[in-house]
C-alpha cells in the first residue's frame, strides 16, 4: 500500500485539530488531563524541535552556498534577490491597498463595531505594553541587529539577521581563500548542511502530529464565535492575501521563471501546511529548503543564500496585513486617508515588514508606526486581537511561498534547470515529500 504524502498527512491533522478543537473548551478535563495542556505539550514539543535546527542549518547553508559562488557570483545573486523580495512586497501591499479601499470593511456602523470589538483592560494594557515606546527609530536599528557584538549571543536569542551577516562574511572570504585548510572548512560545512538536511527529514516525519496539537489549541482557545463582529475584516485580508499567493506569484513564476506555478505550488505544500500551522517562517525554514531544492529542483547554492534571508526579512504576508489593517482602523475611526496618507502607509508597510521582523509582537509594532504616522490612537490595535492568530497563520504561508517563488525565479536567471520548468518534458515529477 502506497504511502500517504506529507501535505496530504498534514491536511488531514488540521481537519482533525479544526473538529477536535471545535468541541473542546479551554478548562475542559478528561481523566485527570487538561486536553488544551496536551495540544500545547505536542505543539510545542514540534516547534522546539523546528527552531533547533535554524542556527545550524541557517550557517552550513549560506557559508556551503557561498564558498561555491565567490565574489562575483554573490554580488549578482545578492542583487536580484534583494529586487525580488522588494518588487514582491510592494506589489503585496498595493493588492492589499487596492482590496481595502474596495471592500471598505471598517465602515458602516463604526462605533457599535468598535465599542463590540473592544479588549478587555487587561488584553489592552498588555498589546499596548507590546509596542509602547516603539516608533519609526525601529525601522533603523535593523542596521544595528545586522552586525552583532557576539555572533554566538545573536544565534542563541534567535537574531537572525546577524547571523545571516556573519555566515555570508565568513563564507565570502572562505570562497576567496584557496588553501588547503580552507577547503577543508568548507567541506566540514556541506558536511553539517548534509546532516542537517536528514536530520530535518526525520523531524519532518512528526509534522502531522506536531501540526495537530497547534492548530487544536489555537481553536480550543479562540472558537470562531468571536469572528462574527470582525467577519468583513477577515475575508477582506483573507481575500487580499489570496489575491497574492494565487494570482500574483503565480504570474511572476510563469511569466518571469517560466515554470510551472500548479507545479511549484504542489512542491511547496509540506512546507505551506507547516508554515500554516506555526505561524512561523524561520521554523518552517528547514522544510522550506527541503522542498526547494529536492522538490522544484533549485541548487543548494541558491536556496542556501535566497531562502535564510527572505525568512528573516521578506514578508509579503505580513506587509500586506500591516497596509489592510492600518486602513481598516482608520475607516473605524471615521478617518477618510488622503492619497498622500495612503501612500505613507503602503511605504511604511514596506520599510516595517523588513526592519521590526525581528522583534517581539513584529505586526503590531509595525501596525502601531504606521498607526502613529497618520494620526490614530494606538487603542486601534485592539480590533485586530480576535482575528489575529488565524491570519498571522495564513499570512505566514504566503511569507513561505513568496521565499519559495523568489528561489525559484532567481535559479532560472542563473540558468538553472528545475523540475517544474516550462518546457520540462517530465514537469510532474519531483520526489515525495
Amino acid at each position: 500500500m502506497p504511502k500517504l504524502a506529507l501535505h496530504w498527512q498534514i491536511v488531514i491533522a488540521i481537519v482533525l485539530a479544526v473538529l477536535i478543537g471545535s468541541v473542546t473548551s479551554a478548562d475542559a478535563v478528561v481523566i485527570g488531563i487538561s486536553p488544551l495542556a496536551t495540544f500545547d505539550f505536542i505543539g510545542t514539543l514540534f516547534l522546539n524541535a523546528l527552531k533547533m535546527l535554524i542556527v545550524p542549518l541557517v550557517m552550513s547553508s549560506i557559508i556551503s552556498g557561498m564558498a561555491g559562488l565567490g565574489g562575483p557570483g554573490l554580488e549578482r545573486l545578492g542583487g536580484k534577490t534583494l529586487l525580488f523580495y522588494a518588487c514582491s512586497s510592494l506589489l503585496a501591499i498595493l493588492i492589499g491597498l487596492t482590496v481595502v479601499n474596495l471592500i471598505g470593511p471598517g465602515t458602516g456602523d463604526n462605533q457599535a463595531l468598535a465599542e463590540s470589538m473592544r479588549p478587555d483592560d487587561a488584553t489592552m494594557t498588555e498589546t499596548l505594553s507590546k509596542v509602547e515606546g516603539r516608533d519609526a527609530g525601529d525601522i533603523v536599528e535593523v542596521f544595528i541587529r545586522m552586525v552583532p557584538t557576539n555572533v554566538v549571543a545573536a544565534a542563541a536569542e534567535g537574531q537572525m539577521l546577524g547571523l545571516i551577516f556573519f555566515s555570508l562574511l565568513f563564507g565570502f572570504f572562505l570562497a576567496k581563500s584557496q588553501s588547503d585548510t580552507t577547503r577543508t572548512v568548507s567541506q566540514f560545512f556541506q558536511g553539517v548542511m548534509d546532516i542537517m538536511t536528514e536530520l530535518t527529514m526525520w523531524v519532518m516525519k512528526f509534522a502531522p502530529l506536531g501540526v495537530f496539537g497547534l492548530v487544536a489549541e489555537t481553536v480550543t482557545t479562540t472558537g470562531f464565535a468571536a469572528f462574527k463582529p470582525m467577519a468583513l475584516f477577515f475575508v477582506t485580508a483573507l481575500l487580499a492575501l489570496m489575491l497574492h499567493a494565487f494570482v500574483a506569484l503565480p504570474l511572476v513564476l510563469r511569466l518571469v521563471g517560466k515554470v510551472h506555478p500548479s507545479k511549484h505550488f504542489a512542491a511547496m505544500s509540506p512546507a505551506m501546511l507547516t508554515a500554516f500551522s506555526t505561524a512561523s517562517s524561520s521554523a518552517t525554514l528547514p522544510l522550506t529548503m527541503k522542498c526547494v531544492q529536492e522538490r522544484s529542483g533549485v541548487s543548494k547554492q541558491t536556496s542556501g543564500f535566497v531562502l535564510p534571508l527572505g525568512a528573516t526579512v521578506n514578508m509579503d504576508g505580513t506587509a500586506l496585513y500591516e497596509c489592510v489593517a492600518a486602513m481598516f482602523i482608520a475607516q473605524v475611526y471615521g478617518l477618510d486617508l488622503s492619497f498622500g496618507q495612503q501612500f505613507m502607509v503602503v511605504m511604511i508597510a514596506l520599510l516595517t515588514s523588513i526592519g521590526v521582523a525581528g522583534i517581539p509582537a513584529a505586526s503590531l509594532v509595525a501596525i502601531s508606526v504606521i498607526l502613529a504616522a497618520v494620526g490614530l490612537p494606538l487603542e486601534g490595535i485592539g480590533l485586530l486581537l480576535v482575528t489575529d492568530r488565524v491570519l498571522d497563520m495564513i499570512r505566514t504561508a504566503v511569507n513561505v511561498y513568496s521565499d519559495s517563488c523568489a528561489a525559484v525565479v532567481i535559479a532560472r536567471s542563473e540558468g538553472e534547470h528545475t523540475h517544474i520548468a516550462v518546457g520540462d518534458p517530465n514537469p510532474t515529477h519531483f520526489p515525495k515529500a
